[in-house]
């Protein structure tokens, strides 16, 4: 996957890209997923959260909003422009109690030395080494705390994630991929043994199968365009992305698919306590 560097400064311009479509209602599933990854955990008032790769606030918000106004969200990412896009929603909602830093997970400089829960939602497997990410962010909770490590199961996007590829590899073989970052975490098993790896107690991992509605083909072009595949449309010009978008676009109209797979991984992991000395 090549250098951190490298892996860093892609995934920053291919989200700063997208972010025009982030938030389109063609991608409302950033927020499902965000969403649900945080009624799983079921925060508690006053709680304090740490939330990274959080995009445009699709976790950080509903965390915002659960703690209340005596908890606190500190909400990274790498995407300056998504983060622009979080600050105006959390500011519509009023919340007071989130702030939302440009930053790497990997070399998180805070004041806070622990938080009740720190959470990762679509983001761990952009790194070239997910075992040290996760190892990072294992050391943010605290003891009694919850990690959270939320990743795309098998069929990531399909029948179009494949349609797509292969439309790309039409006009630039060279970009073509055949294996995806998120790939490298697309079954429960998987996760459970990076999360080990790492030295994170696993409580909970579970596959919850599910869909992505297409309202119209061009609801698809939007998905491309906000999110991760927009770093390969940007590679190419007028006329090749023409091609790509028109044939996307004709296969879904041809065939009459109206969703994309949308499964989902959700792996929760709880920081043991020390143990009383006295105790037996």
């Amino acid at each position: 996957m090549g250098s951190v560097d490298e892996a860093r400064a892609k995934a920053a311009a291919t989200y700063n890209a997208a972010s025009d479509c982030y938030d389109d209602p063609a991608n409302s599933f950033w927020e499902r997923f965000g969403r649900r990854t945080i009624d799983r955990l079921d925060l508690t008032p006053g709680a304090h959260v740490l939330d990274v790769c959080c995009g445009s606030g699709a976790s950080a918000i509903p965390a915002a909003e659960a703690v209340g106004p005596n908890g606190s969200v500190i909400a990274v990412d790498l995407a300056a422009e998504l983060l622009t896009l979080a600050r105006i929603k959390a500011s519509r909602r009023g919340l007071t109690n989130i702030d939302f830093l440009t930053a790497n997970m990997l070399d998180l400089q805070l004041p806070q030395a622990d938080f009740d829960f720190v959470v990762c939602v679509f983001g761990i497997f952009f790194v070239p080494d997910m075992e040290a990410a996760t190892r990072e962010l294992w050391r943010w909770v605290r003891p009694g705390g919850k990690l959270a490590i939320t990743t795309w199961g098998r069929g990531f996007f399909e029948p179009m994630n494949t349609v797509f590829w292969n439309s790309v590899r039409d006009v630039r073989a060279d970009l073509y991929k055949g294996f995806h970052p998120w790939d490298r975490l697309s079954d429960p098993d998987l996760v459970r043994s990076m999360l080990a790896r790492a030295g994170a107690e696993t409580e909970d991992v579970v596959l919850e199968p599910g869909t992505h509605l297409l309202r119209a083909p061009e609801d698809w072009w939007k998905m491309i365009l906000g999110s991760g595949y927009r770093g390969t449309v940007e590679q190419l010009d007028d006329q090749s992305r023409e091609y790509v978008r028109q044939t996307n676009l004709e296969f879904i109209a041809t065939s009459g698919l109206t969703s994309v797979e949308a499964n989902v991984i959700y792996a929760t992991a709880t920081k043991s306590r020390p143990k009383n000395p006295g105790s037996v």
